[in-house]
């Protein structure tokens, strides 16, 4: 396969990417289910939250099952505690109707209903309360994403909401969410269970021989090495749940042409970072290899910069003539000896612009200095030129400021680059970007701030 060359960047890169419009999405009520997933610490929760409430707040009744046990997000909803009960969400400023409610997927207790809904109660507590289940049911590999497919399918079977975001669990690959179905109906239909089912499925004193003589082989080689009370556990766990297996199949099966049908939408989340947008493009390229509908990317936490046209080359050259007292990029002087384009102004006035979002309290002081160095960076004298004649300590901030602005450009060019690598790869694949904000979003105006940002086109913020 050959690789794109990323074009220049206002016409190549991520602008040339199809820009992904979230507002048409939300309120297109053949939308039913929506799927953010991706890589770990990009901001799936927050992305789920966020939707959540601007859908709502758009007229839909609106359910958000979270895998993330973090206490923040039902903080930033109002909510004393998340659990596996769906709760109403206040301060919602919802039209024609509109509601969120929130969860969180509690995978112990998800497996318990199911088990006491398709049990009848005596076989019911047996299962419950059989130790091995409880380890099953708290830790078995896959069992959280197996889970978070059975709770999906009870809330869409209910119809109380007409759009449904999920959470994808946290794990080191994405794709442990798609496979996580599979695997179970997998175990389920091993070998080993399977040997461990058929005294049960032959009954009777065929059974017993069965038991006695085939049994008792594995049932001495795996005593030593799991211990015998551990297998009697699995054999009675296996006995009690012979008639619920099928079931489990039959639901993951369920739940997963429920992803792949219409009304289903992937929104794969990711942070302009390249092991981040690595799995992003594995995953979207297994969404389709699943026949999976995938919506959209959404890039999370974009470094931005209001002085875009200060480069660091110029900033750092500038942030060294401050430094050692000379002209600040005046004429041909130092910074045209290195090979960098003269400007009059534009290197301490704008410099000042893009750092400050961080710079300290004192900071907007250091404006009337980048003025004043302006008109020392005409066409006076040359000692007009130099540094000398303005405060030490204004100099050293405005240097500061620059080598500030330097790095933020190093990061922009890095995300760019990250970017455009991205859509060189998946040009189909539509993009938002969301502007990373100072702080951590901790209320419903922070998840309306994110909302805001997911829906606005390229360039606004």
């Amino acid at each position: 396969m050959t690789e794109k060359t990323p074009g220049p960047a206002k016409a190549g890169g991520l602008d040339a990417a199809p820009f992904l419009d979230i507002d048409p999405l939300l309120d297109d009520r053949g939308t039913r289910i929506i799927v953010c997933c991706g890589s770990g610490g990009v901001g799936k929760t927050t992305t789920a939250a966020a939707l959540g409430v601007r859908a709502a707040e758009r007229g839909r009744r609106v359910v958000v099952l979270t895998i993330d046990p973090a206490r923040r997000l039902a903080q930033s909803m109002g909510i004393e505690t998340l659990d596996n009960t769906p709760r109403k969400v206040d301060g919602i400023k919802g039209s024609d109707g509109g509601e969120l409610h929130a969860m969180m997927l509690d995978m112990k207790r998800t497996f318990d209903e199911i088990v006491e809904a398709h049990a009848e109660p005596a076989r019911a507590r047996a299962i419950l309360e059989n130790p091995f289940y409880q380890s099953l049911s708290a830790g078995f590999a896959g069992t959280q994403e197996y889970m978070a497919m059975e709770k999906l399918g009870q809330l869409r079977a209910r119809d109380e909401w007409d759009l449904i975001v999920v959470d994808t669990p946290p794990s080191r690959s994405a794709l442990d969410f798609l496979d996580a179905p599979k695997r179970l109906g997998s175990f389920l239909d091993g070998k080993f269970i399977k040997l461990l089912m058929a005294p049960a499925k032959v009954g009777g004193r065929a059974g017993m021989k069965f038991l006695n003589v085939g049994m008792s082989m594995m049932s001495g080689t795996l005593g030593k090495l799991l211990g015998g009370q551990f297998l009697g556990d699995v054999q009675t766990f296996v006995a009690a749940m012979d008639t619920m297996f099928g079931g489990f199949r039959t639901r993951a099966d369920a739940t997963y042409r429920l992803l792949q049908a219409p009304g289903t939408a992937f929104l794969v989340v990711a942070a302009p970072e390249r092991d981040a947008l690595r799995e992003a493009a594995y995953f979207v390229e297994r969404l389709a290899a699943e026949g999976m509908p995938l919506a959209g990317l959404v890039l999370n936490r974009v470094h931005g910069s209001g002085a875009g046209r200060l480069s660091a080359e110029r900033a750092r050259a500038a942030a060294e003539n401050l430094d050692e007292g000379r002209m600040v990029d005046h004429g041909p002087g130092k910074t045209g000896g290195r090979g960098v384009p003269a400007t009059s102004s534009e290197p301490s006035h704008s410099a000042t612009a893009a750092a400050s979002p961080t710079r300290p309290p004192a900071a907007p002081e250091a404006a009337p200095t980048a003025d004043a160095t302006e008109e020392h960076s005409g066409t006076a004298g040359p000692e007009a030129g130099t540094v000398s004649d303005t405060d030490p300590d204004i100099a050293r901030l405005t240097a500061g400021l620059l080598r500030l602005h330097a790095e933020r450009m190093r990061v922009l060019a890095r995300e760019q680059r990250t970017r455009d690598r991205f859509t060189a790869l998946h040009p189909e694949v539509p993009v938002t970007e969301v502007a990373a904000l100072p702080g951590d979003v901790h209320d419903l105006a922070g998840l309306r701030a994110i909302g805001e940002r997911l829906s606005s086109p390229r360039g606004r913020s």
